[in-house]
């Protein structure tokens, strides 16, 4: 296979036209071009005034290749095509007596037990919270009855946190052995949208999110595995240094020397038990701040000028960052084109907020997290849980500021910038259920994040014509953009301390959205794998 980098067509172009730009950049004949596939698609936002055209890597087969590559022969864009398969690590022949437990039904843990399932080792999954049909229930009771379900919720269930997101699904991280290509594949495979593998910036969005994860699940059961619903993880069993197995809610032990501790970044309690058994772990940086909302509308013409609102463009989105002038760097977190504010607190009597968005991304309003980064040596330096613990007061203070029932505290860009009170809306109407309280946002945060995101908002007006539109609404506040904690563990991927212990995900400070925390699983899967089937030796 070859792959072509960089052809370019007219976003308008037809789908067939694509065959032949091809055979016209290799300069083939057209019955040389034996299939094709793309690889990915992009378009470049910098053009918007000018022609913005789609941007292709296409994997080719064609004939006699050895002989297009030579003569070829130092066109940076024409090349082999790099080997993407996913190999297993291997396959136990018959069942093991020990399984493996996975702890946590979200992203990671959903690929973490299906890479295991694959292997034959017939996992146990754990999750505190509910199955996902269920769990999407209980967390519309908080969006439309201001009523929470502590277990089931934004937080915890099956998909994890990022099943009620706009279903991101690219990423950042170094990914050498194409984990990310699996996790797209088993996706795919399940029912998401084919454009995943192609599109540059692919999403699933929640609604279609809901009935892959569910379909992911029979999967993993089919080939041997069992997932446990309402089935709270509350103490690990240790002998010298080694796991043995864990302690169940109700008193149950089940034993396994290999148990994957898949949490999400908010399972508070866990990390506390963590901690208590002398497990290793230490405070991470993190990010706090609020949700910002603006017409989708300005955010298309802002970012795709004449373009915006073309059918194969779908709804813009943005990434900022301004490097305040008090040495706090803020940025625009988890951006949801065309989605909605959603409360996102997993505890009584606490107010967190996170975006959302469909698969269309068709809702009115643009959201992002507009947040400042904060760490353990600067902020928070009284120990491994010091970052939990801000976390905590924070949205229990939310919570108070937004009336003590769950509506969160809310202003206007225009009089946060002024540090005056709002009183009433303007043109753009919050998204947040169950509702938004005006007022005065500067005591929601510290000092030094208020002052560094005031300055912010007009630098990142500068960059985006009409971010900092006085009626657009910041909604408080942001407190889970990432885990405060991080569960460290060794080359062995094995906790520093605990042997058979696997941190993983996005919980134990290892990934930081769908895509990554699903490479964290199928790479901690592996390592466990590896060992149960003693390929390490």
């Amino acid at each position: 296979m070859l792959r072509l980098t960089e052809l370019k067509l007219p976003l308008d172009h037809p789908e067939e036209a694509l065959r032949p730009a091809i055979v016209q950049r290799l300069g083939i004949a057209d019955s040389d071009l034996l299939a094709f596939s793309v690889f990915k698609r992009s378009y470049d936002a910098r053009k918007k005034f000018g022609d913005m055209p789609f941007i292709y890597t296409i994997d080719c087969e064609v004939k006699d290749e050895a002989a297009l590559l030579a003569r070829l022969n130092g066109d940076k864009h024409i090349g082999p095509s790099p080997d993407i398969t996913y190999k297993p690590v291997g396959k136990a022949q018959t069942p093991l007596s020990e399984r493996p437990i996975v702890v946590g039904f979200g992203p990671c843990g959903i690929f973490a037990a299906l890479i295991l399932a694959q292997a034959g080792l017939r996992p146990i999954v754990l999750e505190r919270g509910k199955e996902v049909r269920q769990r999407t229930k209980d967390t519309w009771g908080l969006w439309r009855k201001n009523v929470l379900d502590p277990t089931s919720n934004v937080q915890f269930g099956e998909g994890g946190a990022g099943t009620f997101s706009d279903g991101k699904l690219y990423s950042q991280i170094k990914d050498p052995n194409h984990y990310g290509r699996k996790v797209l594949e088993e996706f795919v495979k399940a029912g998401a949208p084919d454009e995943i593998l192609y599109v540059s910036k692919p999403h699933i969005g929640t609604f279609r999110l809901t009935g892959v994860v569910a379909t992911m699940r029979e999967e993993i059961k089919s080939l041997g595995g069992e997932v446990h619903f309402q089935e709270r993880v509350s103490d690990l069993l240790m002998e010298d240094g080694q796991l043995t197995g864990v302690v169940l809610e109700n008193g149950e032990q089940l034993l396994s020397r290999h148990v994957v501790l898949a949490l999400g970044h908010s399972s508070r309690d866990t990390f506390r038990m963590l901690h208590a058994r002398g497990v290793y772990l230490e405070a991470k940086p993190f990010s706090v701040g609020f949700r910002i909302e603006h017409p989708q509308s300005l955010i298309d013409r802002a970012r795709l000028g004449k373009y915006a609102g073309h059918p194969k463009l779908g709804a813009a989105d943005y990434k900022l960052v301004h490097h305040a002038s008090n040495g706090r760097s803020v940025y625009s977190f988890c951006m949801c084109p065309g989605g909605t504010v959603v409360a996102a607190t997993s505890e009584p009597e606490r107010v967190v907020t996170n975006g959302m968005s469909q698969y269309s991304r068709n809702e009115r309003n643009a959201n992002a997290g507009i947040v400042v980064g904060i760490t353990p040596e600067q902020d928070y330096p009284d120990g491994p849980l010091a970052g939990v613990e801000l976390q905590e007061r924070l949205e229990s203070h939310a919570y108070v500021l937004g009336g003590r029932n769950y509506e969160a505290p809310g202003q206007l860009v225009g009089d946060f910038i002024k540090g005056t009170p709002s009183t009433a809306l303007g043109e753009v109407q919050p998204s947040y259920k169950p509702g938004v309280k005006l007022g005065d946002l500067a005591p929601s945060l510290p000092d030094f994040a208020i002052e560094a995101i005031r300055e912010a908002l007009p630098a990142f007006g500068k960059q985006i014509k009409g971010f900092d539109l006085a009626d657009a609404v910041l909604t408080g506040i942001e407190t889970r953009t990432s885990s405060p904690v991080r569960i460290t563990r060794g080359d062995d991927l094995q906790s520093l301390n605990l042997k058979g212990l696997y941190p993983a995900g996005e919980g134990a400070g290892y990934a930081g959205g769908i895509l990554s925390a699903g490479v964290d699983g199928v790479r901690v899967a592996e390592a466990v794998a590896k060992n149960m089937l003693g390929l390490n030796r």
